[in-house]
């Protein structure tokens, strides 16, 4: 994911609120959500090049999400271990969020930038391997892109502020959700961080939802879990057309 917004015990009738993007080169061969045949407790999209994922839950209640941290000097000093197997890694496992990232600081696997939400509908962390730090999730709205939780770049504060005023006036969830993903808004370049890419790539990434010629967002998740632990995940995925993948479970 590039965009993730969520609401965490903010809402009277949803314990937890997910809506994020993916954003990727066109070109790598993805799957879109189901249920995994070699896991079919894991209800996810898929990476056909390394075997993970970006999003995914499962039937017990685990969740996992990554974005990338954006940093030119990652391409030419991290291995070549694939990001997406760090969520289909906890979605997978039977450790607890704490113990799994635990394990994964003490492994010492070089990876690229990336921040890592893992959990279930109860208990949230988020952990980046830029600032070595897992941080609780505490109730409110919060929003991640390609740098550590809660920065205040245009695209995630228009997300937030977005996502708060569909759940204050109940606009239609979840298709107001997915209006809010679609936002090709562009940002002023005085607001646009300075990552080290050069100008004319912070405006191509600064929408929330990304368009060029090679690479952008193709699929947009939405994940709602209400107080009485029904969860609904429904992603829309744009590589051939909108084609929608949906699952709900008892949590």
């Amino acid at each position: 994911m590039c965009t993730l917004l969520l609401a965490y015990r903010a809402h009277p009738e949803y314990r937890l609120v997910i809506a994020a993007n993916r954003d990727e080169y066109y070109q790598r061969p993805t799957r879109p959500a189901h249920f995994w045949e070699d896991a079919p407790h894991i209800f996810a999209g898929r990476d056909l090049v390394h075997g993970g994922t970006w999003f995914g839950v499962t039937a017990t209640g685990r969740l996992a999400a990554l974005t990338n941290y954006r940093d030119p000097s990652d391409l030419h000093r991290h291995g070549p271990s694939s990001r997406g197997q760090l969520v289909s890694g906890f979605l997978a496992d039977e450790a607890g969020a704490e113990e799994y990232l635990a394990r994964l600081r003490e492994s010492g696997i070089p990876y690229g930038g990336y921040n890592l939400l893992v959990g279930d509908s109860e208990r949230l962390f988020c952990y980046s391997n830029k600032s070595d730090r897992v941080l609780p999730i505490e109730p409110g709205i919060h929003g991640l892109s390609n740098h550590l939780l809660d920065t205040p770049w245009p695209k995630v504060c228009r997300g937030k502020s977005g996502l708060a005023r569909i759940l204050a006036r109940g606009e239609a969830v979840p298709e107001g959700l997915f209006a809010l993903l679609a936002d090709e808004t562009h940002p002023p370049d005085r607001e646009l961080p300075d990552t080290g890419v050069g100008l004319e790539l912070e405006r191509m990434l600064s929408p929330v939802f990304i368009r060029s010629a090679q690479y952008g967002t193709r699929s947009s998740t939405v994940l709602l879990v209400d107080h009485g632990g029904k969860a609904t995940f429904i992603e829309r995925s744009f590589d051939m057309g909108a084609r929608e993948s949906q699952a709900q479970f008892q949590w």
